[in-house]
């Protein structure tokens, strides 16, 4: 039967070596289709990763701008507040606003204009009268004394598009006193933008916060001023974070376009940077097409190879008989192999092993022939191996694959990785398992050690920005079915910014260690987690803790910075580096509308709260929602 059975194989042989020649081919085939559109998806993300660069800097360039307009408007509003609007300083300050306009170039026009909508400065710079403008009528109703930016509009004094920038000056008992307005011409960011070569076909477009167009290359005089807000950019709701990439069809030209976009943290702005996409995927397409002609060449080549083999292993065929030797055939190779083979009986002791096995559990052969096979393994790990061993003595596994733990003839442990496959006698029926062991303790270190990286925040040591959001995940669902109580404190450095500009990044790098260090030394128990969040900013996630344990917590860390005596010289209020906290607390089970963005918006309103109260200084959000009505009331 045995003798039949192989000849049975070899009858097959030919039929499977045609399979594996069409496998080759189709492999072949298939891997340089990956690879050429792995190509493609490479070409794209260049693209993005340019786009990236070209939006980062252009929207850096808007808000320089912009800022460059609100020095001068700033300095308006302090002269006008303090010297009021009488002629002699209304003339004064018509000189001054010709002078800075003059002097920089991208300024298109400034005015002062009074509580009435009529310029103070120069009538006619801007508009003849602003009382029905949607910028004045906002500065009119609101209190606020922030910049504000206004959608793109058509100057009435020379036609051009302008975005304009403006603030509200009060009177000395504290009313509207009227606006000071600046100006940026819509062709002038246009022209700038011709500067960066990113494709023939490529496009660049700012936009204000709500989709209109207010300045694009090429073409801006026929886009600026359009709309594109019912696109997904302003729309989906997947899209309105800070930036990323962005493929779309252009509904200005149709075309199909790779894009970046970047909204502005400080300014209503979307900076949108695309590149046509046929035009950057042209070159590919032409060398993809030009590869694969080659690879069909190839595999044309390997199928008149595999056929001619196919006919040779037919006629010898009676040769394989030559090769039956199995058994010295199996020493033979476990014997030259650096991996341990072993032969395992069905009374589950080891009837054969490999020399190799001194390399990799420490022990001789001759020490191991005749001992319990799996009497080396982990504890923890038998029972799974035990399965495994049992099935395939039973016959219902052919083979498997297995990882576990070892002892080393020096006591310590080893990771091993055995791969087992069944004997059979000549009658069919299991007499054995045949196991080939590896060792991959060097494997198992490095994915843990990627695991910690994966997890562990490199400049700081605490979790990072993603193991706060699981664990946040985990203790919230935890909390909730244990009906307790979960805390969050965010934690914000003040002034960090001007530290690193004083003291440098390294510096910096060096102050948020030693915070980290502060934080990391109140994690009490095994459950508090302290977390980089982001910067300089940290976050400390305190399960079963109520508002006064939180605030304890918090407390300690405030001081515990400030009397760290990190010297910051801005920090005027303290001369010291210090740093702002805000707490929050919530019982899940008791408070069915609220969510885990609840909580961490609660945290980050007290975090505000704190510096706005003047920093140094620890709110609770309950103390933020007290001091809402007060406010209103106020």
């Amino acid at each position: 039967m045995n003798v039949a059975s192989q000849r049975a194989g070899w009858s097959r042989l030919p039929l499977r070596a045609a399979a594996f020649v069409v496998l080759t081919c189709a492999t072949i085939l298939g891997v340089s289709g990956w690879r050429e559109w792995a190509a493609r998806d490479q070409v794209l993300r260049g693209a993005e990763t340019e786009m990236a660069n070209v939006a980062r800097s252009l929207t850096q360039h808007a808000e320089d701008s912009l800022d460059l307009l609100d020095y001068g408007v700033v300095g308006v509003v302090s002269r006008l507040e303090i010297d009021g609007t009488d002629p002699a300083t209304i003339a004064k300050l018509r000189s001054l606003l010709d002078a800075r306009k003059t002097a920089m170039d991208r300024v298109h026009s400034l005015a002062a204009i009074d509580d009435q909508g009529n310029s103070l400065t120069s009538p006619g710079t801007i508009g003849s009268t602003f009382s029905d403008d949607a910028f004045f009528r906002y500065h009119q109703l609101s209190p606020k004394r922030e910049a504000h930016v206004g959608h793109p509009v058509k100057s009435l004094l020379d036609g051009e598009w302008v975005v304009t920038l403006s603030r509200r000056f009060n009177k000395p008992d504290g009313s509207f006193g009227g606006v000071v307005l600046a100006a940026i011409s819509s062709k002038y960011l246009s022209h700038f933008y011709e500067q960066f070569e990113i494709g023939r076909n490529s496009s660049v477009a700012l936009m204000h916060g709500d989709g209109l167009i207010i300045a694009r290359n090429p073409s801006n005089e026929k886009f600026v001023g359009r709309s594109v807000g019912d696109t997904p950019l302003f729309r989906d709701a997947s899209l309105q974070r800070p930036n990323g990439a962005y493929h779309f069809k252009s509904p200005l030209d149709g075309a199909e376009r790779v894009s970046f976009f970047k909204r502005s943290g400080r300014y209503p702005l979307v900076l949108l940077a695309t590149v046509d996409k046929d035009e950057l995927l042209a070159p590919w397409r032409a060398a993809a097409i030009s590869r694969m002609l080659y690879v069909l060449a190839l595999v044309m080549l390997i199928a008149v190879i595999g056929a001619v083999l196919v006919r040779q292993l037919q006629r010898g065929q009676r040769m394989a008989a030559a090769l039956v030797e199995k058994e010295a055939h199996f020493r033979l190779l476990a014997e030259g192999s650096s991996d341990m083979v072993t032969r395992i009986g069905l009374d589950e002791r080891l009837r054969y092993v490999s020399p190799s096995s001194s390399r990799v559990v420490g022990w001789r052969a001759n020490q191991l022939i005749g001992t319990p096979a799996l009497a080396g393994i982990h504890a923890d790990d038998r029972p799974q191996v035990q399965a495994i061993v049992d099935a395939m003595k039973r016959g219902d596994t052919e083979e498997a694959r297995v990882t576990y733990r070892n002892t080393h003839r020096t006591n310590t442990e080893v990771w091993l990785e055995s791969t087992m496959r069944v004997t059979r006698k000549d009658n069919g029926k299991v007499d054995g398992v045949v196991a080939i062991s590896r060792d991959i303790t060097e494997q198992k270190k490095l994915e843990t050690r990627l695991e910690t990286l994966a997890i562990e925040d490199s400049l700081t040591g605490l979790a990072n920005r993603r193991r706060f959001d699981e664990r946040l995940n985990e203790e919230w669902a935890r909390a909730y079915r244990d009906r307790s109580s979960l805390a969050l404190l965010m934690i914000d450095v003040d002034h960090f910014k001007s530290y690193n500009d004083e003291y440098g990044h390294p510096a910096g790098d060096a102050c948020l260690r030693v915070v980290a260090q502060v934080i990391a030394a109140e994690m009490k128990r095994p459950g508090d987690l302290a977390a980089r969040y982001g910067g300089e900013e940290f976050a400390m996630l305190l399960p079963n803790t109520d508002a006064a344990g939180c605030r304890r917590i918090g407390e300690r860390i405030r001081r515990a910075i400030r009397e760290a005596g990190l010297v910051h010289g801005t920090n005027h209020a303290s001369g010291y580096v210090t740093a702002s906290l805000g707490g929050a607390t919530c019982r899940p089970a008791l408070e069915r509308t609220a969510g885990i963005g609840t909580l961490v918006e609660a945290a980050d309103q007290a975090l505000y709260a704190a510096k706005e109260a003047g920093r140094d200084r620890l709110m609770m959000s309950v103390e933020v929602a007290r001091l809402l009505p007060k406010a209103v009331g106020e």
